[in-house]
């Protein structure tokens, strides 16, 4: 079984635990786990490295790669990205000229697309969900996982089957949107509706007559190969693979699945998937809760002490909290839409940027300074560079670096330091085999991120991406 994995979402429905830079898929509230690598390992079980690729964009390439090689190595070259945002029928038409030029597709190849957000277990009832849609989909079906409604949800998306099964499937009457609460009462009420979980199997040569039939421009640049993909990415047509194909074509089937799924698409849902305590509430980090129950209460970095609450989510990051009642969780969206139109850097990025050689904290920041803390992971070195506005002061508070400035190439300690002058070529390097961390202090007329001049960067970066 060939498997896609779709990992360019950038949904922040969990703000503001989830941002634009570092969406839910990256997010290690599971187990110290991401759901990407929950993904990863997944697709392992019902298939092999050489058979895998993962779609993602641009922007998330380096966490993609960190997440993957926590779990499988091999993996790391089976990651293509995107050319720009797109939705989910682009994604997986790349996904599909990936395997094939790379030679692990057939048209009779059944291909599983999967999401890299979802919360599934067991991993045993999914494998078997799996290959059962796989023999479905061997005899001309597209085969979409249905989740059996346990409440009137409003927030997911309805698939309407049919009542006699075919093989333990049964026959699409329609996809449906997202309902509101009386409809939804109605849809759980019937037995004759399931949610859309957005994974599904088909065989490449069902889904290219699809595509030639709904999609023809999608379908010609498939047919041109990789390359032409590629090349004709950002005139795609932004839409989702059920709105393009599925909800049209005529021989969907649907699996209602064994195992317990959760999209994780909400506070309210995030809540609903992980252990309570005595009195039901949620809690990470430092926090005392007195006469508090059925809460979720995720700390960072302070005491958060609660009285006498019920039914409440609060949420702490370094820059920003949450506080909303259970049941308003998808009212974050307008919460959100806010801070985009009023261009706030809190709605893009955390105070810990992860960049591809480790990560950096903006530690505090006023006019003419900043001051970071910056990780090093080992092997790994920050491009080569200068800034014309600022000079920076190191001091290594773990591990060892290895220090360029200028023409002095030097090795710094722990409890050492070294100066960097404005305008003058540096660069930072973990040659250890320990994780390298500084406290740089940077001091100048402007400490913005975008001073920099890059001229040597083993990833492949240029100044307007990132820096450092």
């Amino acid at each position: 079984m060939k498997v896609i994995i779709l990992a360019g979402g950038s949904g922040t429905r969990l703000w503001p635990l989830s941002r634009r830079t570092q969406p839910k898929q990256f997010l290690k509230q599971f187990d110290g786990e991401s759901l990407l690598r929950k993904a990863v390992r997944r697709a392992l079980a019902v298939s092999e490295p050489a058979e895998i690729v993962i779609v993602t964009n641009l922007d998330y390439e380096f966490q993609v790669r960190n997440h993957v090689r926590e779990e499988n190595p091999d993996l790391i070259n089976r990651i293509v990205l995107e050319p720009c945002a797109r939705n989910t029928a682009p994604a997986i038409a790349l996904g599909l000229c990936w395997l094939s030029a790379n030679g692990s597709l057939n048209e009779e190849d059944a291909v599983l697309v999967m999401a890299s957000d979802h919360l599934i277990h067991p991993e045993s009832a999914f494998v078997d969900t799996a290959q059962q849609a796989a023999r479905l989909a061997s005899q001309g079906s597209i085969v979409t996982f249905g989740i059996p409604p346990i409440r009137p949800e409003t927030g997911y998306g309805y698939i309407h089957h049919e009542q006699t099964a075919v093989d333990g499937g049964y026959r699409v009457r329609q996809f449906v949107e997202k309902p509101d609460s009386q409809t939804a009462e109605r849809y759980l009420a019937s037995g004759e509706y399931l949610w859309n979980s957005g994974m599904f199997a088909f065989t490449p040569a069902v889904m290219m007559a699809e595509m030639k039939r709904q999609m023809p421009d999608l379908a010609a640049a498939v047919s041109g190969g990789l390359d032409a993909c590629l090349a004709s990415f950002d005139e795609m047509p932004s839409v989702s693979i059920d709105y393009g194909i599925m909800e049209h074509a005529d021989n969907v089937m649907v699996l209602p699945v064994s195992f317990h799924w959760s999209d994780v698409g909400s506070w309210d849902s995030f809540y609903d998937v992980l252990p309570k305590d005595a009195s039901s509430n949620v809690v990470t980090g430092d926090v005392l809760p007195v006469d508090t129950q059925n809460c979720l209460i995720l700390g960072n970095r302070r005491l958060i002490a609660t009285v006498g609450l019920e039914n409440m989510l609060l949420v702490e990051t370094p820059d920003a909290i949450l506080v909303a009642r259970q049941g308003d969780a998808q009212k974050v969206k307008t919460v959100v839409e806010t801070l985009q139109a009023e261009d706030r850097m809190e709605v893009e990025e955390h105070v810990t940027i992860d960049r591809p050689w480790g990560s950096y904290t903006v530690l505090d920041e006023m006019k003419g300074s900043k001051i970071k803390r910056i990780a090093v992971q080992p092997g790994e070195k920050l491009s080569l560079q200068l800034h014309h506005h600022r000079s920076e002061h190191w001091v290594v508070i773990r591990g060892e670096a290895k220090v360029t400035v200028g023409e002095q190439v030097s090795t710094v300690r722990k409890n050492e330091s070294i100066f960097v002058p404005k305008q003058t070529r540096h660069r930072l390097e973990n040659p250890g085999t320990e994780l390298l961390e500084i406290v740089e202090v940077q001091v100048g007329e402007y400490v913005g991120e975008d001073d920099i001049v890059r001229f040597d960067d083993v990833y492949g970066r240029t100044p307007d991406q990132e820096t450092n």
